[in-house]
């Protein structure tokens, strides 16, 4: 891969690991293991048995727990402190063949676009739970899934491509969390005695 496919493939699978981070691995070890696409000599190890093992052990863990209301607010603050960091290190670990300086910067640079999908993500969740129904939980959680996989494909196959549809989602991201919590901001004060007034 060149610097720009190597920067968006890195870019790409952040944004999905911040999504599923479980479902990201997993996709990109088995598409990589069946020769579906094929990842950096230094990413083969996603594809050995005990990582894809534990990949899809959690990946399944994760999908019950999406869909319980309230339950997935408590495992996506757990996964504020997972979910950005292995994005890290799998940015980290890809950029391999060039100076520590430049693996370093394109780690902290795939952590931060991990949390910003990964707060969105966690926003959009904890403003769900406020309506009673559980159907547009599952929704939300399905098209997580769906996204972070098609995410970890194109990253591997269209790279450059990948890269700008990260920009666009991550601009859509901050967009998006700005938006929620001012709601969630209104929602708490009018709960717990605000006026309730000037909702977003």
């Amino acid at each position: 891969m060149s610097p720009l496919q190597t920067l968006g493939f890195s870019l790409g699978t952040s944004f999905a690991s911040g999504l599923n981070l479980y479902a990201t691995v997993a996709a990109l070890g088995l598409l990589h293991r069946f020769d579906v696409i094929h990842l950096p000599a230094q990413l083969d190890i996603l594809a050995h048995a005990v990582v894809l093992g534990v990949a899809v052990t959690l990946y399944v863990v994760e999908f019950v727990a999406d869909k319980v209301p309230y339950v997935d607010n408590v495992w996506d603050v757990i996964h504020t402190f997972i979910r950005p960091p292995a994005a890290a290190v799998l940015s980290y670990t890809a950029w391999g063949n060039v100076s520590e300086p430049w693996r370093t910067a394109a780690a902290l640079l795939a952590g931060t676009v991990a949390l910003a999908s990964h707060s969105t993500k966690a926003s959009t969740r904890a403003a769900t739970n406020a309506s009673p129904e559980p159907i547009s939980n599952w929704l939300l959680s399905l098209s997580e899934d769906g996204a972070a996989v098609f995410l970890a494909w194109m990253a591997a196959t269209h790279p450059v491509a990948t890269l700008v549809l990260t920009a666009i989602l991550v601009v859509l991201c901050v967009y998006i969390t700005v938006r929620l919590f001012r709601f969630l901001r209104w929602l708490v004060r009018r709960v717990f005695g605000g006026d309730g007034q000037g909702a977003p």
